[in-house]
């Protein structure tokens, strides 16, 4: 059983991955411009770029650093929507994003000034980004209650008792119920068989700013950063600027068959990092590299995917989009109000990136996160001078008290990894 044990949860990690998310990022395509045919591209490209920068990762490092695609890149296209240029300039814009990606693991201070954007600003451009995906189980249960109402129960009931099967379940309700009331009405032109095609790209400066920027922004902040502080919390010291060139090569591999980006898995990170994949750490990266070549081979499904989506209702699709990002959401929603001083900014950020607003062909995000970042500045409060102290100061803690805890995996990693990445002591702080 120790033997199989991180295979096994290898194929759970693809498995949960790749039907938690797999609609967001058809509905994230087809909003940019894509047809049906280069949607199934986009996201076999994704897969099978996911697959390879996994594998290379683990096999090289030895370390459980799981790649998926970017979820919340994928919900930005949706609230984004067609671009000028369509579909070739969109394909640009996932171009410029990856070597932005490669770029940040080359130049250490271009990872270090993404990390710099403040908390509340960030997760707030996140949190308005998501919404209007996370809004769709509520349309839908009023538009389509009979088609809807099984998928929300499955959903809660498997929420409430076995978490990471809650939106593969609710997928499959939603399979189940389309099934039952499909005429296969829609399914012209969508090909069951997996194929790439290929995309000239085109190049349009609002399209790199309103959407290559904030899709760079938001794979940084919401996928690679979590994703590193998921390993570190769990004892390793992974190399992060590698792992960032890994995945921005990948992304620019898969950009022009119509993928948006590639990165590290922060989601289901933990399944293949944690002790369920196997008690020995230096043992768990056979789960990372048995959950890339899972997901590579689910992309061989890409077109029955697609098909899928083509004869579904497009609001039954987004609610289960919408569903799998719900926990997104709170964790983006917390990150925005968590600091007093900064609630104000957030609390701009959210409304104008939410209010899918264009501004010389500019989106939402990032309007949102140049308010925030005016506002932080505008009302930036000055710290009071600390005043003298009239007491002692107290003696310093025993030695016991102040080290942290280190983990055999820890110290596993850092004595055999020359290119270590971020500390394991916090994990919401890595360094670049």
């Amino acid at each position: 059983m120790g033997r199989i044990q991180p295979v096994l949860a290898g194929v759970v990690t693809a498995l949960v991955g790749f039907a938690s998310s797999f609609t967001v990022v058809l509905a994230g395509l087809r909003a940019a411009g894509a047809d049906a045919g280069q949607a199934a591209s986009g996201l076999l490209a994704l897969c099978v770029a996911s697959g390879l920068a996994a594998a290379w990762l683990g096999l090289r490092y030895r370390l459980p650093m799981s790649v998926a695609w970017s979820t919340p890149g994928a919900a930005l296209l949706v609230a984004t929507g067609p671009v000028p240029g369509g579909w070739p300039a969109a394909v640009g814009a996932f171009l410029v994003s990856g070597l932005l990606i490669v770029a940040a693991g080359l130049v250490p201070p271009l990872g270090r000034a993404v990390a710099a954007i403040p908390k509340p600003v960030a997760g707030a451009m996140l949190a308005g980004v998501l919404l209007p995906l996370c809004t769709a189980p509520v349309r839908a249960l009023v538009e389509v209650p009979w088609l809807a109402g099984p998928v929300v129960v499955a959903w809660l009931v498997l929420h409430r008792f076995a978490r990471p099967w809650a939106v593969p379940g609710a997928l499959v309700v939603a399979v189940a119920a389309i099934a039952s009331t499909s005429t296969g009405a829609g399914l012209d032109g969508v090909g069951l068989r997996p194929v790439f095609e290929f995309t000239p790209p085109a190049w349009n400066v609002p399209v790199l700013i309103g959407l290559a920027l904030p899709l760079f922004l938001v794979t940084m902040a919401a996928q690679n950063v979590p994703g590193m502080a998921v390993l570190v919390g769990y004892g390793y010291r992974p190399p992060f600027t590698a792992a960032l060139r890994a995945t921005g090569v990948a992304g620019l591999l898969a950009a022009p068959a119509g993928g948006h980006a590639v990165n590290l898995a922060a989601i289901t990170a933990a399944l293949a990092a944690g002790p369920d994949a196997h008690p020995d750490p230096d043992r768990r990266w056979i789960a990372s590299v048995t959950a890339g070549a899972g997901l590579a081979l689910l992309g061989l499904g890409a077109g029955v995917a697609t098909a899928l989506v083509a004869v579904a209702p497009p609001v039954l699709i987004e609610a289960v989009a919408g569903l799998a990002l719900i926990g997104a959401l709170a964790t983006a929603l917390t990150s925005a109000v968590s600091e007093p001083d900064g609630r104000e900014a957030a609390v701009v950020t959210f409304v104008v990136t939410a209010s899918g607003v264009t501004l010389l062909g500019v989106g939402g995000a990032f309007w949102g996160l140049v308010a925030g970042c005016l506002m932080l500045l505008l009302f930036r409060r000055r710290r009071p001078a600390p005043e003298p102290a009239s007491e002692p100061a107290p003696e310093p803690a025993a030695e016991s008290e102040l080290a942290p805890e280190r983990s055999v995996g820890s110290e596993r990693a850092a004595e055999s990894k020359p290119d270590a990445g971020p500390s394991a002591r916090p994990p919401v702080s890595t360094r670049y």
